[in-house]
């Protein structure tokens, strides 16, 4: 057998009867995506008591699952011709403005389609320091989230921007449009953020083993049972402002993971207000924005703000609100 072949024997517990054997494994492996769990189980790398399964199998208490995962191929990123929306560029750095659904750089069974893959197809010249899957990148987004993101072109320029966010004067600043009212106009999360001890690919906040984590929050706008926040952060853990606002019970609109239900937004809307319900009837995925970003230029020492609207889907909502 490889040295690098990886083994893992599971045994189904009472909780995780009728649980799908693909969600299963996505669920306790977080670090491999629940497409290439699917080609694992058809590729005949996963038995269930002894016999091939399918990915939908639906597991019982006490089953014993058997899962290989072959020698991982040096995941080295190939450069695609992938449309960017480009804020700001120069020799040091590259401002862009990402789009929902794609993922910022490459990683187990996502090789392809992300934002890495983009800057390599247009950029000769990026930081080496992330190693060859993360060229340039200094920060990260959620998947689903939108906005600005800053790409070091040299690694000069990475370190620089990496101090920055270290000591924070490296600065985003997120919309975000949330279930529920808010007595306050403004308030703090300072609640620790680390894996969920259930479900390891979700984050949690977790006062034993999480890292500190604070993020601030304004109001902006009110509407009946919903509201738009202003948010900046002091720290920047996964998933962080989607966990936050969760744990304050006033989950974002559209945020498939984290505590949204469209009934928690459509209790507090008026009948008569049918467009609104019928907006966020149709979101799909999180209305999170990073909207501004302010930093220092790593050569020049000058700062620098950059700002971009929210996506027609999201602008749409907050006008009606």
């Amino acid at each position: 057998m490889s040295e690098l072949e990886k083994t893992f024997e599971f045994i189904v517990n009472e909780e995780d009867s009728d649980v799908r054997l693909d969600r299963f494994l996505a669920n306790i492996l977080p670090e491999y995506s629940r497409t290439f769990i699917q080609k694992l189980i058809k590729g005949e790398k996963v038995l269930v008591g002894g016999k091939l399964p399918k990915p939908s199998y639906l597991l019982e208490p006490q089953d014993v699952i058997h899962l290989t995962i072959p020698p991982e191929k040096a995941a080295i990123p190939e450069p695609e011709p992938i449309p960017l929306d480009i804020v700001y560029e120069d020799a040091h750095l590259i401002v862009v403005n990402k789009p929902s659904g794609m993922i910022v750089h490459p990683g187990a069974g996502n090789v392809s389609g992300t934002l890495v893959n983009a800057l390599l197809h247009q950029y000769q010249e990026l930081s080496s320091i992330g190693g060859v899957q993360r060229p340039g990148i200094v920060h990260r987004i959620d998947k689903n989230t939108t906005g600005l993101l800053v790409i070091a072109r040299t690694d000069t320029a990475h370190r620089n921007l990496a101090a920055q966010l270290a000591n924070r004067t490296l600065k985003r600043y997120y919309l975000a449009l949330v279930a529920g009212e808010f007595d306050n106009d403004e308030g703090v999360v300072d609640a620790p953020i680390g894996r969920s001890e259930r479900h390891r690919e979700y984050m949690m906040v977790n006062y034993k083993n999480g890292r500190e984590a604070i993020t601030h929050y304004k109001i902006i706008k009110r509407s009946e049972g919903i509201t738009l926040l202003g948010i900046t952060l002091e720290t920047g853990r996964t998933h962080q402002i989607r966990v936050h606002m969760n744990f304050i019970k006033h989950p974002i609109i559209g945020d498939p993971d984290y505590g949204w239900d469209i009934r928690m937004a459509i209790a507090g809307v008026s009948p008569l207000r049918s467009l609104l319900l019928g907006k966020l009837k149709k979101v799909k995925t999180q209305l999170l924005h990073a909207a501004r970003l302010q930093l220092i230029h790593p050569e020049s020492g000058h700062p620098m703000n950059f700002e971009v609207s929210p996506p027609a889907h999201f602008a749409e909502i907050i006008e009606l609100l």
